[in-house]
C-alpha cells in the first residue's frame, strides 16, 4: 500500500511542499518547495508516518553547512542535477544551440502531487528555450521510477547531448557492486570502494550489452543477500546508456544513469521533445530485500505473464543448422514424452541458412529442406500437445542474402563505408519505413500462416559504427526506438503471441525490453556450473519465471564440461525451465530420469514462478544456498550447491533464510537420496532419513547439518508449514 504525507509549501507557485511517499518498508522523501527542481530529502528504510512538522524538519536537518571555498547557499543536488547550482559533477542535462544555452537552469512552473503517488513538476528555462516534466514516483512494492522529458520552447534547434536522473544515497554507501562480463559468462560481479570520484559504466554496445552491469549498487561495507543497507540503480534502456556512482568532496553521493547519445543524435526542432530512459531504483536491508522489490514492481505489470511459463524444448544444440524434418519429427515426439509444452525451431529453417554466413534477412521457408513448409512440423508439434516456437533475428543481416544484395541501402552504417562485420553480418536500420514494413510483413506472415505461438528474438551482435545511410548520421537511438515499435506492432496484431528477449544469449536483458518479451534467453552458456553465477547474478534484478534455463547435453557444448542430469537439472529447476539437448541420443535411463524432473518442475512450478527469492549467506564460498518461500511462507524450496571441494568436510550447518520465525516447519531432502547414496556421492547426515520438524527461527538461526556433497552437485531441500 502506498502512503503519502506532505507539508504545504507557501511558495508561489503553488506547491505540495516537503512530500513522503511509503510503500513495502520504503520512504521517498522529496523538498519541492521553492522554485527549483526537487531534491531527495531521504531514500531508505521505512520512516513511518511522519508529521508535517518532522518533515520540515527533516529537511532542515539535511542541509549542510557553509565551508571555505565553497556556494555561499549550497543547494542538495535535484533529482535533474544542474551544473548552474553549482553541481561539479556529472550534469543532467548537456546541450547548446550551437554552443549557446549550454548550461540550464529550470525554474518551477507548477509541480502536482497525483493520487497514484507521482510528483510532477514542470518547469522552464526562458532563456535557453527548454521546458521539462519531471517525474518522481514510488511503485507499491518500493521502486523509485524516475522519468523526464525536455522540449524546445525555442525559435531554432537544440542539440541535446544528454538527459540523465540520479538519487542521492547516504554517508555509509562506501562500498559498490557491480556487474560486467562477456559471451558465455554474463553478469560477473566486482566489487570495490565508492571512494571519491566517478565510477561510470557506459554501454556503447547499440544493446544492453553482455558486458552491461543490469545493476550498480551502493551499500554498507560487507553488505550480503541478508544484511547491510542497500541501494541501487537500474536504468531501463536497450540502447546506448549509462549507469554511475558519483560521490564529491562535499560528501555528496549518487547513483544515475539515462541515455548515451552520440553526436547529433538528437536534434531538436522547435516544439520537439525528448524522454529519457526511466531510471528505477530500490533500498533493502540486504541484496535479497532489494532484489525482492524489483521481482514484485515486474509482476504487479499488467503484461506480465501469469500462465504457468511452459516447459520447452529448443533445438539449437540438438540438431544446429542440420534441419532434418524426420531427426526433428522424433525429436519434438521425445519432448512431449519427457513432459515439454513448447518446442522451438531454431536458426537454420530459412532460406540459404545452412551455416551463419548466409540467410539473414531472407525470412522465407528453405523450400530445400522443408518442401512442404513448415506446416507439418507445426501440426506434428500441436498434434503432440505443444505449442510451435521459431527462432528470428529480424534486425540483422548476412551481406550474403537476397534481402543486402536487393537494399543495401537498409544496412545501418554511415555514408560511404560498411560497418566491420561480426558473425558474418550487419545490422538492418530498421528505423527505415520501407525497411521497417518489410520485417513487419514478413513477421506477421510467419506467425499466421504457421500458428506461432513464441518467438525466439535474437541479436547476435554489437552496433558498430551505426548510422543512416541516406543522411551519415548516427542512428542507435533511432534504431532503439524503432524495435519498441515493432514489437508493440507486433504484439498488437498478435494479441497472444510470446516473445523471448535473445541477444547472444543474455546480451539485452534491461526491464524496457522486458516490458515487451517475457523472458530472457541468461547465457548461451548451457554449462550448469557456469550457470549457477550467471542465473545468481541476472536474478537480482528479475524473478525467476523470466530467466531461460535450460538442460544442456551431458558435456557442454560451450565448455567441454561434463555434469550429471541431476546438476544439469537442479540448475534449470530455478527459472523458466527448458531443454537444449538431442534426446535422440539420450539412454532410456536418462530419459526416465528427465521425466521425473519436469514433473517435479510443474509442481513446484507455482511456487518458485510466485514466491520470494531468498539466497543465504554461507560462511563457505563453495557452497551456496538458495531458494523460493512462498509469499504467506507456508512452503519454500532450496537448494544447496557445492561449487567446488570446501574449506571442511562435512560443510556443517546450513540456515534457510525467509520463513515465518513463529511457524513450524517439516524439512526433508527432495532429491532421490537412496540413487545417489547407490552411486556413492554425497555424505548424507544423520537426520536425513527422518524429515526435521523445526520453527522458521531455528531454521534460520541454528540450522541443520548439511550432506557433505562432491563438486558440481546440488541436494533441494522441501520445507513446508505444519496445520
Amino acid at each position: 500500500m502506498l502512503t503519502m504525507t506532505f507539508t504545504a509549501g507557501d511558495d508561489k507557485p503553488a506547491s505540495p511542499g516537503v512530500v513522503h511517499l511509503g510503500a513495502a518498508g520504503t520512504s521517498l522523501v522529496l523538498d519541492a518547495t521553492g522554485d527549483r527542481l526537487p531534491r531527495v530529502v531521504y531514500w531508505g528504510a521505512d520512516l513511518g508516518q511522519p508529521t508535517e512538522a518532522e518533515l520540515a524538519d527533516l529537511v532542515r536537518a539535511a542541509r549542510p553547512p557553509v565551508v571555505s571555498n565553497s556556494i555561499d547557499d549550497p543547494l542538495p543536488v535535484g533529482v535533474l542535477a544542474e551544473a548552474a547550482t553549482g553541481w561539479a559533477g556529472t550534469p543532467g542535462i548537456a546541450g547548446s544551440r550551437a554552443g549557446r544555452a549550454f548550461s540550464p537552469l529550470f525554474t518551477k512552473t507548477a509541480v502536482d502531487l497525483t493520487a497514484e503517488g507521482t510528483l510532477i513538476t514542470t518547469a522552464q528555462d526562458v532563456a535557453a528555450g527548454l521546458a521539462l516534466e519531471l517525474r518522481v514516483a514510488l511503485s507499491p512494492s518500493g521502486v523509485v521510477r524516475l522519468d523526464a522529458t525536455v522540449t524546445n520552447i525555442g525559435g531554432d534547434d537544440y542539440g541535446l547531448d544528454s538527459l540523465t536522473l540520479n538519487l542521492p544515497v547516504p554517508a555509509n554507501a562506501r562500498e559498490l557492486l557491480d556487474f560486467t562480463g562477456r559471451h558465455l559468462r554474463e553478469r560477473a560481479p566486482q566489487r570495490h570502494p565508492f571512494t571519491l570520484g566517478s565510477h561510470v559504466r557506459s554501454g556503447r554496445r547499440g544493446r544492453t550489452g553482455l558486458d552491461a552491469t543490469l545493476l550498480v549498487l551502493a551499500g554498507e561495507p560487507g553488505f550480503g543477500f541478508r544484511r547491510g543497507e542497500v541501494w541501487g540503480v537500474h536504468t531501463a534502456w536497450s540502447g546506448n546508456h549509462t549507469t554511475y556512482a558519483e560521490r564529491d568532496a562535499a560528501g555528496v553521493a549518487i547513483l544515475g544513469g539515462g541515455e548515451i547519445l552520440l553526436p547529433g543524435e538528437v536534434i531538436l526542432a522547435p516544439g520537439e521533445s525528448y524522454a529519457c530512459p526511466t531510471l528505477m531504483g530500490s533500498h533493502g536491508d540486504g541484496l535479497d530485500e532489494l532484489s525482492g522489490r524489483f521481482h514484485a514492481d515486474l509482476r504487479s505489470r499488467p503484461e506480465h505473464p501469469t500462465s504457468p511459463r511452459p516447459i520447452a524444448l529448443n533445438t539449437w544444440e540438438a540438431v544446429y543448422f542440420d534441419h532434418d524434418p524426420a531427426k526433428l519429427r522424433e525429436l519434438a515426439v521425445l519432448a512431449a514424452r519427457v513432459g515439454a509444452e513448447r518446442f522451438t525451431l531454431d536458426d537454420g529453417w530459412f532460406r540459404g541458412r545452412r551455416a551463419d554466413n548466409a540467410g539473414l534477412g531472407d525470412w522465407f521457408v528453405d523450400e530445400q529442406v522443408w518442401p512442404d513448409g513448415l506446416r507439418p512440423i507445426a501440426d506434428h508439434v500441436r498434434s503432440l500437445g505443444m505449442q510451435f516456437g521459431l527462432w528470428v533475428e529480424p534486425e540483422m543481416v548476412n551481406p550474403d542474402s537476397d534481402l543486402a544484395r536487393a537494399h543495401p541501402e537498409w544496412i545501418l552504417r554511415p555514408d560511404g563505408r560498411l560497418p566491420p562485420e561480426a558473425r558474418r553480418q550487419q545490422v538492418l536500420d530498421i528505423s527505415r519505413p520501407d525497411a521497417y514494413a518489410y520485417v513487419l510483413d514478413r513477421l506477421d506472415a510467419l506467425v499466421t500462416e504457421y500458428g506461432v505461438g513464441y518467438l525466439k528474438w535474437d541479436h547476435n551482435r554489437d552496433l558498430v559504427d551505426a548510422g543512416h545511410t541516406a543522411s551519415g548520421t548516427a542512428g542507435v537511438h533511432d534504431q532503439t526506438r524503432a524495435l519498441y515499435r515493432l514489437l508493440d506492432e507486433l504484439r498488437a496484431k498478435h494479441p497472444g503471441l510470446e516473445i523471448e528477449s535473445c541477444s547472444s544469449g543474455g546480451g539485452r536483458a534491461d526491464l524496457e525490453i522486458l516490458a515487451r518479451t517475457e523472458r530472457i534467453w541468461v547465457s548461451d552458456c548451457l554449462d550448469a556450473l557456469e550457470r549457477q553465477h550467471i542465473q545468481r547474478w541476472t536474478g537480482l534484478l528479475l524473478p525467476p519465471e523470466m530467466l531461460g534455463s535450460h538442460v544442456g547435453a551431458p558435456t557442454a557444448h560451450t565448455t567441454g564440461r561434463t555434469h550429471t542430469l541431476d546438476f544439469r537439472a537442479g540448475t534449470a529447476f530455478f527459472g523458466h525451465f527448458g531443454m537444449e539437448w538431442d534426446l535422440t541420443s539420450a539412454s532410456e535411463t536418462e530419459l526416465a530420469e528427465l521425466t521425473a524432473w519436469i514433473a517435479l518442475h510443474k509442481r513446484f512450478r507455482p511456487l518458485l514462478h510466485s514466491g520470494t527469492v531468498v539466497r543465504g549467506d554461507h560462511p563457505d564460498p563453495a557452497h551456496w544456498l538458495h531458494g523460493v518461500v512462498a509469499q504467506d511462507r507456508t512452503e519454500a524450496l532450496f537448494a544447496f550447491v557445492a561449487l567446488q571441494t570446501g574449506a571442511s568436510a562435512p560443510p556443517g550447518s546450513v540456515r534457510l533464510p525467509g520463513l515465518a520465525p513463529g511457524t513450524r516447519y517439516t524439512v526433508r531432502f527432495l532429491s532421490a537420496v537412496e540413487r545417489v547414496r547407490r552411486h556413492g556421492l554425497p555424505a548424507f547426515p544423520a537426520w536425513a532419513d527422518r524429515p526435521l520438524t523445526l520453527s522458521g527461527a531455528a531454521l534460520a538461526t541454528a540450522g541443520f547439518q548439511a550432506p557433505a556433497l562432491q563438486p558440481e552437485q546440488l541436494q533441494l531441500i522441501h520445507v513446508i508449514a505444519e496445520h
